[in-house]
């Protein structure tokens, strides 16, 4: 009787556990993201991933390279455009990795792609005729408006977006009839925002081109 031959073991390289564990935190958080459950999903033991990354602090560093492998890198183009640009690209890309908005910029270990972008971002700046002080505020107030939209749109508890007229009509009688009489500026944004037609997600070219502008108005006076 020949011999039974065993299955061969998947290949495994540092990218496939790395676009394995993307996947993963997509679909459960990175929170619950352990070696064994990774391993698991590659069909391997869990001591093979050690062979590739040595632990998980070392797969969120590249998880997070990963991420900013997908952001449009400024180019040499005008810096306005190209930091519209980058916002748009890093915006859809934390929609795609919700786990990533609380890591991009938490990593003690940064990797290639993570650095390459930074280092795209400054430069875009200072062609644009930012000094090193004003590129740093400009990067600060750019994140912190991208950063804080996506976490703000995808927490919200609702979408109307994606509604009927009439379930819309129906959700805003509900709201507005439990609400206290003697808030009328409140009232009136919720009729706004439970309109046929209004979607949030519109709100974020709307407050990208006020960051912008107020960058270009500021960027002369900073040294």
């Amino acid at each position: 009787m020949p011999p039974t031959r065993r299955a061969p073991r998947p290949r495994l390289s540092r990218d496939a556990v790395l676009r394995a564990a993307v996947e993963a935190a997509d679909e459960i958080g990175t929170a619950a993201l352990t070696m064994r459950k990774l391993a698991e999903r590659l069909g391997v033991e869990a001591m093979s991933l050690y062979h590739h990354l040595p632990n998980k602090d070392a797969i969120l560093d590249g998880m997070v390279d990963a991420v900013f492998a997908e952001v449009a890198v400024p180019t040499d183009v005008d810096w306005q455009d190209a930091m519209r640009e980058r916002a748009l690209s890093l915006r859809a890309a934390l929609n795609r990795h919700s786990w990533a908005v609380g890591l991009l910029d938490s990593r003690s270990n940064p990797g290639f792609e993570t650095l390459r972008h930074h280092d795209a971002v400054i430069g875009c700046l200072r062609e644009g005729g930012f000094t090193i002080a004003g590129a740093a505020h400009a990067f600060s107030a750019l994140d912190s408006y991208i950063y804080g939209f996506v976490l703000q749109e995808t927490t919200m508890p609702l979408d109307p977006s994606g509604a009927s007229p009439e379930e819309l009509k129906e959700l805003s009688d509900g709201i507005l009839d439990s609400l206290p009489s003697d808030l009328p500026h409140f009232s009136a944004m919720v009729e706004h925002a439970l309109r046929p037609g209004y979607a949030y997600g519109d709100e974020f070219e709307i407050g990208l081109d006020l960051v912008i502008d107020g960058l270009a108005r500021r960027r002369k006076t900073w040294r």
